[in-house]
């Protein structure tokens, strides 16, 4: 159950289409990985079905001695009434100062992650999965600056991305 539930990212960017991202989808430059690791809330995503029914969703990262770096999700499922957690790796595609990465969750398939924006504090970042289809705001803190929505939203619009879906993740637990 626990795996089925975060599964999600792993399918959701290996079926979407490897590491070919949505045109124009560029992946930030300069970054810092030490910066980006520790916890991250979920404020926005676009649903599909390994996500779906969650809240309280964050996602941890942690470096890990093979050089990979250790990605531990949870969430509360409402409906079941539990949590549930998964834990992958992530990886670089290419050079470490550019924020694109490959995820996994189960075996050896990687899924494509460009990080699109990133305040310079590493505080807020936008999240692009291999299509249209898969799209996250996280932040450190349970909630985003109207500022930062705003421009976040703004930026995955121009990228084609329907920003309307977008469910706004409760964080209460």
């Amino acid at each position: 159950m626990k795996k089925r539930i975060w599964t999600f990212i792993t399918a959701a960017l290996f079926f979407g289409g490897c590491a070919h991202m949505p045109e124009g989808a560029k992946a930030v430059t300069g970054f810092e990985k030490e910066k980006y690791l520790g916890k991250w809330y979920e404020i926005a995503r676009l649903d599909f079905k390994y996500e779906k029914d969650l809240n309280n969703t964050t996602a941890e990262y942690t470096a890990r001695d093979d050089g990979y770096i250790g990605v531990t999700n949870r969430g509360y499922n409402y409906i079941k009434k539990e949590w549930v957690k998964a834990v992958g790796k992530a990886r670089f595609r290419g050079a470490e100062t550019v924020g694109e990465l490959e995820v996994s969750f189960f075996g050896p398939f990687y899924g494509a992650y460009n990080i699109l924006a990133l305040d310079k504090d590493y505080k807020y970042a936008l999240i692009a999965g291999s299509s249209l289809k898969y799209l996250w705001i996280l932040s450190r803190e349970k909630s985003v600056p109207d500022e930062i929505k705003a421009q976040y939203l703004d930026l995955a619009k121009s990228l084609k991305y329907r920003t309307e879906d977008l469910i706004w993740v409760e964080h209460d637990k």
